[in-house]
């Protein structure tokens, strides 16, 4: 038996390993995925920043009616690359899941849980018969709350004076506390693994070389970058610029970005998409360079 009918006789169903330990339908669906126009993350000293580009194939086409980074939760997104299909089905899943989160614990649901309870979704269908993997893969950003002021660290207003209550800095808020970005990507295999920079989709192998030059000169030993939210909206987009996967410009019709961190203190909101006109500005600032 040659070489192509010993694979054969292994990739009809993705519960059977061939021979040398390969999952051939596994392999088929990060192949689709690799087929996916690419999805870029990138960590930032204020949060995590998503962008993604948009096949928009015909001018009758509503660009708004091609969604690539979805709002999960009010401080959680996801990005995806691979069958549309596929995706739509796992960000729902991520939105059941941050809802029944919520409704059991009283709280959001923090950023690797979220990540591994979907790893472990898609990992299910790698294993079940009568289904097939998932064709798609999801980049998960979001931001966790950091601690807020010690409660001791200050006496009771009881043990002060005026003078001292008067003269003491107020506590930070909710929103100022520090906050803890994080990154996640789940493949096909139902495998995530945590990045400060990487991408899905065509053209990855280009992209993540891109960010290892930009993210502290590719020390991967470094601690989370210290970049502004625009910087690393800067190097998102540009990185997005370095794959031949579109032969059509970046504008805001091709491209969207969403960023997760802190909102208005009056919000609780921490997704918050990226307008046109500011990717105009930033496309812009990028051709000029």
């Amino acid at each position: 038996m040659n070489t192509s009918s010993r694979q054969q006789a292994y990739d009809r169903g993705h519960t059977i390993f061939s021979p040398d330990g390969r999952l051939y339908q596994v392999e088929y669906a990060r192949e689709a995925v690799e087929r996916g126009s690419p999805s870029v993350g990138v960590v930032t000293s204020e949060g995590v920043v998503l962008a993604a580009r948009k096949r928009v194939r015909s001018p009758l086409l509503e660009p708004d009616s091609v969604e690539k980074i979805h709002r999960v939760d009010e401080h959680l997104a996801v990005a995806t690359a691979g069958h549309a299909a596929d995706a739509r089905q796992l960000v729902e899943a991520a939105r059941k899941r941050c809802q029944q989160h919520r409704l059991q614990y009283g709280e959001p649901i923090g950023v690797s849980v979220l990540a591994s309870d979907l790893a472990d979704h898609i990992q299910e269908q790698t294993q079940s018969g009568g289904t097939r993997p998932y064709g798609a893969a999801v980049l998960v950003g979001g931001v966790d709350p950091g601690p807020g002021p010690d409660p001791d660290s200050s006496p009771t207003p009881d043990d002060r004076s005026a003078d001292e209550i008067e003269s003491e800095p107020e506590h930070e808020s909710a929103t100022e506390r520090t906050v803890q970005p994080a990154l996640y990507e789940v493949d096909p295999g139902g495998t995530f693994y945590g990045w400060r920079g990487t991408a899905i989709g065509d053209g990855t192998a280009e992209i993540r070389s891109f960010l290892e030059t930009e993210l502290d000169g590719g020390d991967s030993t470094a601690e989370t970058p210290s970049l502004t939210r625009d910087h690393g909206l800067s190097i998102a987009l540009d990185a997005l610029a370095t794959t031949a996967a579109d032969d059509r410009p970046l504008s805001p019709t091709t491209v969207t970005a969403r960023v997760l961190g802190p909102g208005p203190e009056s919000s609780s909101e921490q997704s918050t998409p990226v307008g046109d006109d500011e990717l105009e500005r930033v496309l812009a600032a990028l051709e000029s360079d």
